[in-house]
């Protein structure tokens, strides 16, 4: 088994942003190398115990729903062989986990979709009858199916900040009217599409997380990642069960056990035990088997 990658080290192109997950260097003006690592962050925490095969993995999936949504809005990618653009020693780094992708401006929010009750909107919920301001029926159980998605967006933190939820008049001013709804449609469209496909393979997508990004001439893209166990919250299908958090795909098994670990939630985070490294790796693998094999 190939080693797991933390951190890359492309010296033949210049690093531009060391993110939570990702390594993005320059390619040329218009182009930029994204390499996916296998860090992993859990309450916005990156921690030192990297997950094998994470970033193939998230790579992979990546790749998969940009080419089934590509008809409701275009995405970063260009096609070009990551191998192409670095040096040939460099070749190992990139194989399988980096993409070649335009360059775009992000916008300034994440922009999120829920379409069950949990997590911190649940908390809400209990607290106030809301999830990010916005009003729900009562009588709600945890992992309840919500009447329709949420869009919730969120700030987008530097490295060692937490995300923060705002609200859509909040999003409005950073984006202006047009493009916020613009950015809320397709979210929306995007995961129940996504959502509705998943459901035929067996997994219900919670919630997910969206990033933005426009050309010179403002064009909207999807850009980051999509629909991955990073970004989403993938349930199995056969074991939900309204009024309990179901067990999940994504990377909940390390919150659980960050949870109940004693630690408080600020960086450092604490080393992982092997075996919860290999588990989260397994579930990883198995959201990619669930999805995309025929």
């Amino acid at each position: 088994m190939i080693a797991p990658m933390y951190q890359s080290s492309i010296a033949s192109l210049p690093l531009i942003n060391r993110g939570k997950v990702r390594d993005i260097y320059a390619v040329d003006d218009q182009h930029l190398l994204i390499v996916t690592t296998d860090r992993l962050s859990a309450f916005d925490v990156v921690l030192p115990t990297p997950i094998p095969g994470k970033g193939e993995v998230l790579t992979r999936i990546s790749n998969f729903w940009f080419a089934r949504l590509d008809h409701l809005i275009p995405n970063q990618l260009t096609g070009i062989d990551p191998k192409s653009v670095v040096a040939t020693g460099e070749h190992v780094q990139v194989a399988g986990r980096a993409i070649v992708v335009k360059k775009l401006t992000p916008l300034p929010i994440e922009a999120i979709v829920r379409g069950y009750l949990v997590g911190s909107g649940w908390k809400e919920y209990q607290a106030s009858g809301s999830v990010c301001g916005l009003p729900l029926p009562a009588g709600l159980r945890e992992a309840d199916k919500l009447p329709e998605p949420l869009f919730t967006p969120s700030t987008k933190a530097v490295a060692g900040a937490h995300d923060e939820n705002i609200s859509y008049a909040a999003a409005e001013a950073l984006l202006g009217s047009a493009l916020a709804a613009e950015v809320r449609d397709t979210c929306i469209a995007l995961y129940v599409e996504a959502a509705s496909y998943a459901a035929t393979r067996g997994i219900i997508i919670a919630d997910t997380k969206f990033e933005f990004g426009q050309d010179a001439q403002g064009k909207l893209y999807l850009i980051d990642e999509a629909l991955t166990p990073d970004s989403s919250r993938f349930w199995p299908a056969d074991q939900y069960r309204p009024g309990s958090n179901p067990p999940s795909f994504d990377k909940q098994y390390v919150r659980d056990w960050l949870e109940n670990s004693g630690w408080n939630k600020q960086a450092p985070g604490p080393d992982l035990p092997a075996e919860v490294a290999a588990q989260t790796s397994e579930k990883y693998r198995e959201a990619l088997k669930r999805l995309t094999e025929v």
